[in-house]
């Protein structure tokens, strides 16, 4: 019994200094498929003083700006404006980073009805 408390304290920290460690900021390339159709958007996160502000693109809607970027413990929130035909689609994403990977949920409503996504990203490597 004595040592299941050091043990979980240990867990507790690891995971804690893990999710200092994750970064968000990068370009990120993004999957995910959505009635069968597979989608590859362009994630940007950058640092704006002591923010985050950021981008996505896909191919046929360039550089529109997300909203409600928050990043905490890890995880990072945000929703932009997807343009489908004629429509404006607000897609709300959870994304969970581990080093040069994430993984995480899209949401959006259309049509009355919701539909929820799975999104995987990978950093691309820049030039040093």
């Amino acid at each position: 019994m004595k040592a299941i408390l050091p043990a979980a304290l240990v867990l507790v920290v690891c995971g804690l200094a893990r999710a200092a460690e994750a970064d968000p900021v990068g370009t990120w390339k993004c999957e995910y498929e959505i009635g069968g159709q597979k989608r590859t958007p362009t994630l940007v996160i950058k640092k704006d003083g002591d923010k985050l502000v950021g981008t996505m693109s896909w191919p046929d809607q360039k550089d529109t700006m997300v909203k409600d970027l928050k990043f905490k413990d890890g995880a990072l929130t945000f929703s932009v404006e997807r343009q489908f035909m004629d429509n404006k689609i607000t897609c709300e994403y959870k994304l969970t980073f581990d080093g040069d990977k994430f993984k995480g949920k899209g949401a959006a409503e259309f049509g009355g009805e919701k539909s929820e996504w799975d999104i995987t990203g990978t950093r691309e490597k820049t030039d040093k």
